[in-house]
């Protein structure tokens, strides 16, 4: 009450100015709101646990003011002391039997008898909210519910979108309708889709008209238009080396695997061969400029060499595409070639054949390993040995593996016999005729009355190591030397030749002065520790004190240490989801793995920080759970969602571990989340504020208000004239 009302009340006194005080009370927002249809309901039937009506002692309607029932209209306190003081028997009637709410729902009715039915339209959630979605691409639907909490139905006149950027939002569906209706007490929904036209933050609004209070009720949208999705190239590599390949002979068909690691079809405008050399290239694959690459799909692309001269050649494949990228629109695959002329080539180990002392009418024999070092297959027309007749080739029966022909890096073994009948030094020559010409080799011994000593190998060689890692060493080979003469050898050199023979390492028993007793025997230990990569030889070359020379050919093939180049690339790197409501639906996004090296790679687990998760996806391209083997040129679907539970900036990772540290992947994550804005609902109840049903306006400036306080000033002017005339008459 302020200091205008507390004098009114005071000069009027408190019986003559309560109608006016409830009003100013009522229209100054003091009293709650009540339901003047329940209130009504409760006139006309009595307490709802049964009893006397309001009708009974104050006639059909409030508005009759029988017996001044408008004394309570909007006025709870008013009926509540009635009753208290048993007026007209009303307290034994009604005391205890309406609740505080009941009460306030009757004293409504009275300030209001008109009241009717009507509608009440709420709109929930206030607000969607799409997150982060790609231009171009439909984000999931998202749905608002329209509820009529009102008395009668609800009529939908209109369901349309408005604002800035209208034209990227759109409905969807839904089951409310235009020109449809809501039951009281009843609800229906409208989904609305979102398709960013560009990029950045976009806003609209959803407006649902109807014969609810205020007319509408209105949804914001937002949502935030992510670049367009571009597909993006792979390859399996971007070279091809066709090494060495023979004049007018086809290479071998070499593949390249294209993957499409992008969240867009990629499409091919060109795949062609270019440069000088192009046409010694043969061009093939699935990838084709006819049919697009989805996102995450792979095709391949092939190619052969064949050229009619000798020399080196060089050439590229060009892939043009629409990859976000592919340098000037354009990927190139390198490819080199080398022709030469089909060459036949034969090597011998050892190059000389030093049998040394042996004792007359015995015989031994010595192996040299031929060797077919050219590009094409050896012809061998003869190998025969002149010179001496102590000396002669044995057959392949004997143990002589050559045939015929030699296939192109393969071997055989020629098995040289020495029987001396004479003393004395004697010399030959073995001769091997062949289509890369003849090879000749030098073959010595001397023959002796003596014991003599016979240093026998327990292989011919050559002896092949297992692939090595580089500065690695492999495992130890070990070759038994052997004494099967009637008198002591030594040995008076043992060591490694050739221009590789760092890469090799000499150990064992058998070594320089050692002697080997009649039928005894000694070790000789070599392993293979390559310095570089590529394929290393050298020899093991020992001689002993009689002349006896005795070889062993060594080979190995240095495997170059593994470099950690990454081989996992992940399309996007990073992603915004944009704003979230809290409590709505999480917002998806999908990331495409791509293994863009040469080998399978394993990955083992997936682990997340922030509000970020992954997410089930129907995706036929989707990763299946970890862990798994990604081979060398495949991709899959990663879907991850933002689902925060507090308000605010939210930033994360998504991190990717594998059977190799050099390849883990890391997605930077953000994303931000505001409260939902509460939906306010209010009864449609048109109220009496003011004295005797005269008014509804509940917002504090009623007309009324301004006619009842001139009112009572008047009377406060014409009391005061009263009381001058009669100190006057007192006076005289």
């Amino acid at each position: 009450m302020n200091s205008l009302q507390s004098r009114l009340f005071q000069s009027l006194g408190r019986a003559s100015c309560i109608a006016l005080y409830a009003s100013a009370v009522f229209l100054s927002g003091t009293a709650s709101a009540a339901d003047a249809l329940n209130g009504k309901t409760l006139y006309l039937n009595g307490p709802t646990g049964g009893g006397t009506s309001c009708t009974a002692c104050h006639g059909a309607s409030p508005a009759l003011n029988v017996n001044g029932i408008l004394r309570g209209a909007n006025s709870p306190t008013v009926i509540s002391s009635s009753w208290a003081a048993n007026k007209g028997g009303m307290g034994s009637l009604y005391n205890g039997k309406f609740s505080t709410a009941e009460i306030a729902d009757l004293a409504a009715y009275i300030g209001n008898p008109g009241v009717t039915a009507g509608p009440v339209a709420t709109l929930s959630p206030a607000s969607l909210s799409f997150g982060g979605t790609s231009v171009g691409q439909n984000s999931d639907a998202l749905a608002a519910t329209l509820s009529n909490t009102g008395t009668a139905s609800l009529n939908i006149s209109n369901i349309s979108i408005t604002g800035a950027n209208v034209g990227d939002f759109s409905i969807s569906g839904g089951s409310c309708a235009s020109g449809g209706s809501v039951n009281a007490g009843a609800s229906c929904t409208v989904q609305v889709g979102f398709k960013p036209a560009t990029s950045g933050a976009r806003a609209a609004s959803l407006v649902i008209s109807h014969n609810g209070t205020g007319g509408s009720s209105t949804a914001s949208l937002s949502g935030t238009g992510n670049a367009l999705p571009l597909p993006s190239i792979a390859l399996s590599a971007s070279s091809i080396n066709f090494a060495a390949v023979l004049v007018n002979t086809q290479s071998a068909v070499q593949t390249v695997t294209v993957s499409n690691s992008g969240q867009a079809a990629l499409n091919f405008s060109g795949i062609s061969l270019a440069g000088s050399n192009a046409a010694i290239f043969k061009l093939g694959g699935t990838c084709s400029t006819g049919t697009p690459l989805a996102a995450g799909g792979s095709c391949t692309v092939t190619a052969q060499a064949q050229s009619g001269t000798a020399g080196s050649f060089a050439a590229t494949i060009n892939i043009a595409s629409n990859a976000s990228n592919a340098s000037n629109g354009s990927t190139v695959i390198n490819l080199t070639a080398s022709a030469t002329a089909a060459t036949p080539v034969l090597t011998a180990a050892p190059t000389v054949l030093a049998f040394g002392s042996q004792t007359l009418a015995s015989s031994t024999g010595k192996t040299i390993t031929l060797t077919n070092t050219g590009n094409v297959i050896l012809n061998i027309s003869s190998i025969t040995i002149s010179g001496n007749a102590a000396f002669s080739v044995a057959s392949v029966a004997a143990g002589s593996t050559c045939a015929n022909t030699l296939a192109v890096a393969a071997s055989c073994n020629v098995v040289v016999n020495f029987s001396p009948v004479a003393e004395g030094d004697v010399t030959a020559n073995l001769l091997v005729a062949s289509n890369a010409g003849n090879t000749q080799l030098a073959v010595s011994g001397t023959g002796t009355a003596k014991a003599s000593a016979r240093p026998v190998l327990s292989e011919a060689g050559p002896i092949s190591f297992a692939d090595t890692q580089v500065g690695k060493t492999s495992a130890v080979h070990s070759t038994s030397l052997s004494n099967t003469g009637t008198a002591a050898l030594k040995i008076t050199s043992l060591v490694l030749s050739g221009s590789q023979l760092n890469d090799f390492v000499l150990g064992g028993t058998c070594a320089g002065n050692v002697s080997v007793s009649p039928a005894g025997s000694c070790t000789i230990e070599t392993s293979f520790k390559p310095g570089a990569a590529g394929k290393r030889s050298a020899d093991v070359l020992l001689v002993t004190d009689s002349g006896a020379q005795l070889s062993l050919n060594l080979l190995g093939n240095g495997v170059a240490v593994a470099s950690n180049t990454a081989s996992l690339s992940v399309s996007p790197q990073s992603f915004d989801f944009g704003s979230v409501t809290l409590g709505s639906s999480a917002v998806s996004k999908r990331f495409v793995i791509s293994n863009t090296g040469s080998s399978a790679v394993s990955l083992n687990s997936l682990g997340f920080s922030g509000a970020f998760s992954i997410a089930a996806s129907a995706d036929t391209a989707a990763c299946p759970a970890l862990p798994f083997v990604l081979q060398a040129g495949a991709s899959c679907g990663l879907t991850i969602q933002f689902n925060p539970a507090v308000t605010g900036t939210a930033n994360g990772s998504a991190s990717i571990q594998t059977n190799d540290a050099a390849t883990n992947l890391t997605l930077a994550l953000t994303g931000a989340a505001t409260a939902a804005i509460p939906v306010v609902q209010s009864a449609n109840v048109v109220s009496n504020s003011g004295g005797g049903g005269c008014t509804s306006i509940q917002d504090g400036n009623d007309p009324m208000l301004a006619v009842l306080v001139l009112l009572a000033a008047a009377v406060l002017i014409w009391r005061r004239r009263q009381v001058r005339q009669i100190a006057n008459k007192a006076q005289v």
